[in-house]
This record gives C-alpha cells, structure tokens and sequence, in this order.
C-alpha cells in the first residue's frame, strides 16, 4: 500500500513471518528498494531415511520518490508482520492551508 497526505507519503508491506532483520532498504538516486531474502532450512533423520527440505522466499520492489521528499527523514518500523515506511514531504512541498487574500 502506498498513501499520501499533506505531510508525506507511507509504504505499507505486509511480510508475515518475517523479521525487521530479514528486510533491506536502499535509497539511490531517489529511487527506494525494498528487499528480502529468507531461507529456511528442515532436516529430518531417522533411522532409515534422512529428508531434507529447503525454502526460499524473497522478493524486491522499488519505487521512485518524487523531488518533494524530505530523504534524510525516512523512517521505517516493522511490527505485526507488516513493515512500514514513512517519507515526509519538504517544507515547501506541504500543502499550505486555505487563506483569503484582502484587496486594498
């Protein structure tokens, strides 16, 4: 999920299983990339038989941040198996509120 509002914008990615440790976040010429790389290994040895079982999840996503982003102020947190990542805007790029103007 990606939401915008007057103060920024929020990446939301939901990784199940997956710790803040696993996850990789990258900033290169205002292009944003998240990654993971997981692998999970089962042995089982019996007697007569040993079975092994390898899995591998990963997956990699990149987004291109507009000029208006405040990059030295990204913040990113992981809780309940979701990862989120906050962007705020610049100063000037903030929506400013409504006001009337007076005419002399």
């Amino acid at each position: 999920n990606v939401l915008e509002n007057a103060e920024g914008f929020k990446i939301e990615v939901a990784a199940p299983g997956l710790a803040k440790n696993d996850f990789k976040i990258e900033l290169n010429n205002n292009v944003l990339t998240i990654s993971s790389e997981k692998e999970a290994k089962n042995v089982d040895e019996n007697e007569k038989f040993i079975r092994r079982e390898f899995s591998y999840s990963s997956f990699h996503r990149s987004f291109s941040l507009p000029e208006s982003v405040n990059q030295d102020k990204i913040k990113a947190n992981q809780k309940d198996g979701i990862l989120t990542i906050e962007i705020p805007k610049r100063d000037e790029a903030k929506e400013k509120p409504k006001r009337e103007i007076k005419i002399l």
